[in-house]
């Protein structure tokens, strides 16, 4: 490296970790840890290095430990980063005896002059939206009350949904799309300017993180639709559509901001990788009240 710069991440899974317990599923939450911490890495151009892992939970169960953590060494071979180590703690008397959190670090590094962000942001850029796998990690809290909770429909996981195609908890724990190493080469094979994670928040409010002032994003939502879990939360918990687009990612997990000359080339570079994207929108010079708005 010339000017290396080194970048980090930390986060966790949330409450989709009550999901995995109640299924008695443990071997895919790792992939929703690696996704939320790599993911939230790569936007800046960064590679991840390594990574390191903290559990914590009522009771060890040798077992239920080791599916945790296979999932997230698998994971992180996706990702193209190094699971180093990690913490296992018992908190009884805190925690149920099967219940956990898991939470993570991450360690990446980009060159100085190929750092993404804001700063590369221009009018006349072309928004790429990569589709998500289902909901990934966040909102969980909403689409549990909505969906499991006494309060709510109080469906059981075990329930065939026909706008689903299968039972609603196989549907609740689809992994979280790892999208590191396809980002990381639209980097390297695009003008590419900025990425976004999209995560709580969803899209606008993530978006909003790397569009400078002089800048607005104009999204066309005709541009994709989003899977049936989305429309079922909103039909099923009577939830206002702008506030599931406040809470849930609504099919796009991440998006990158391109020069439009490179707009099919990075679709191309991306479905290589296995990631289906579109052209969703694009930046606009900023006027008024919209500086900086998407």
């Amino acid at each position: 490296y010339d000017r290396p710069l080194l970048a980090t991440s930390a986060d966790g899974v949330g409450t989709k970790v009550a999901i995995a317990q109640a299924l008695d599923k443990h071997d895919t939450i790792g992939y929703d840890l690696v996704g939320m911490l790599v993911d939230d890495l790569v936007v800046c151009g960064a590679e991840p290095l390594f990574l390191t892992d903290y559990i914590a939970t009522g009771r060890v169960v040798p077992e239920r430990i080791a599916a945790i953590v296979q999932g997230i060494a698998e994971a992180c071979v996706e990702a193209g980063c190094a699971l180093i180590g990690g913490e296992t703690a018992e908190h009884p008397g805190l925690l149920g005896p099967d219940e956990y959190d898991v939470a993570g670090s991450t360690t990446g590094v980009v060159e100085a002059d190929r750092l993404l962000g804001a700063q590369r942001v221009r009018p006349g850029d072309v928004v790429i939206a990569m589709e998500a796998s289902g909901l990934h990690s966040n909102g969980y809290s909403l689409v549990r009350h909505v969906l499991l909770s006494d309060a709510g429909a109080g469906w059981s996981l075990d329930r065939d949904v026909p706008e689903l195609g299968r039972p609603l908890g196989e549907e609740l724990l689809v992994p979280t799309r790892v999208y590191a190493k396809a980002c990381l080469a639209l980097a390297a094979e695009t003008e590419t300017h900025a990425m976004s994670h999209v995560t709580g928040g969803g899209l606008a409010a993530n978006l909003e993180r790397v569009v400078p002032a002089e800048v607005s994003i104009t999204i066309d939502r005709s541009t994709w639709t989003p899977q049936p879990i989305f429309d079922l939360v909103r039909q099923v918990g009577s939830v206002p559509q702008p506030d599931l687009e406040q809470t849930l990612n609504c099919g796009v997990g991440m998006v990158a901001l391109v020069a439009p000359c490179d707009a099919d080339r990075a679709i191309e570079v991306l479905a290589g990788r296995g990631v289906r994207s579109w052209v969703a929108g694009e930046t606009l010079p900023a006027t008024g009240d919209h500086a900086g708005t998407v």
